[in-house]
């Protein structure tokens, strides 16, 4: 066998310590790094030159690029993350009252719920229910 046995205690404490800063310090570069290419393409105001100026600088130059990025256009960027999260969140609510309340269907909702609390009093059988549901979907 070999003369040289390497165990866990060869490796000091401060050594992971430095190992590990500097895989943290790696994967911390990498999310600027995409939130830096994603703040690019999300921003309407650039044009197409500017978004590719932009993200061939920062890919090039990348610690440069992003401490430039940064500089001249961070202040905005939580701005822009915001619209984009407002934008989505309108979307989203505009499709659930579409799908929930849209044109032809919206009648068919309120008269279901007419129905099933005229069932739930009393006032309809099973039959009478399911026979009433089947005219109202079936309009």
């Amino acid at each position: 066998m070999s003369d040289n046995l390497y165990l866990a205690y060869d490796y000091p404490l401060l050594g992971a310590f430095w190992t590990m800063m500097w895989i943290f310090l790696w994967i911390l570069w990498f999310v600027l790094l995409f939130r830096v290419i994603g703040d690019v393409f999300r921003d309407d105001s650039l044009s197409g030159w500017a978004k590719t100026g932009w993200t061939f600088f920062v890919i090039i130059t990348p610690f440069l690029g992003i401490f430039v990025y940064l500089i001249a256009r961070g202040r905005d960027m939580g701005k822009r993350e915001q619209q984009a999260a407002r934008a989505r969140q309108d979307a989203l609510d505009a499709y659930i009252r579409q799908t929930a309340g849209g044109t032809g269907t919206g009648g068919h909702t309120d008269e279901l719920a007419k129905l099933s609390e005229l069932k739930s009093k009393g006032d309809l059988t099973e039959a009478e229910f399911q026979h009433a549901k089947e005219k109202v979907l079936t309009s």
